[in-house]
């Protein structure tokens, strides 16, 4: 289905830990660290940033498994960069190792995997399962 994917392609992305995506949001008597979920979800940017230029026209990619440890915490102010490298590419299936780094070290690693799917067909999948009720 695929390109030019192959084993081995990566991609990165960044941000600044901020208040809104610490675990102190959902409960102020915890300290301000990095949450799991906002750690997940830039490895899940990372590896869809890597993927999109070689889907087909008029396909997405949506992510299928994750499977992630949490290391270390992050604080608020420190910067996160997430990278996500092909470990297998077939059919419409691509799956990534991913790894979180701050500036202290690893904070997170394991894999995302992720499927390419017309877009047309998925709204109409969507439609389906929204209008049911």
């Amino acid at each position: 289905m695929f390109e030019g994917i192959r084993v081995g392609i990566h991609g990165e992305k960044s941000t600044e830990v901020t208040n809104d995506l610490t675990i102190r949001t959902h409960d102020e008597s915890l300290p301000a660290v990095l949450s799991t979920p906002a750690m997940i979800y830039l490895m899940e940017v990372a590896a869809s940033e890597t993927m999109h230029p070689f889907l087909p026209e008029g396909h997405i990619s949506v992510g299928v498994e994750v499977n992630i440890r949490h290391l270390a915490a992050t604080p608020m102010g420190d910067t996160v960069i997430a990278k996500a490298t092909v470990i297998e590419a077939a059919d419409n299936i691509v799956k990534f190792e991913v790894e979180a780094h701050d500036s202290r070290g690893l904070v997170g690693s394991g894999t995302h995997t992720r499927a390419a799917l017309d877009l047309d067909r998925f709204k109409t999948g969507l439609k389906k399962r929204t209008t049911r009720w």
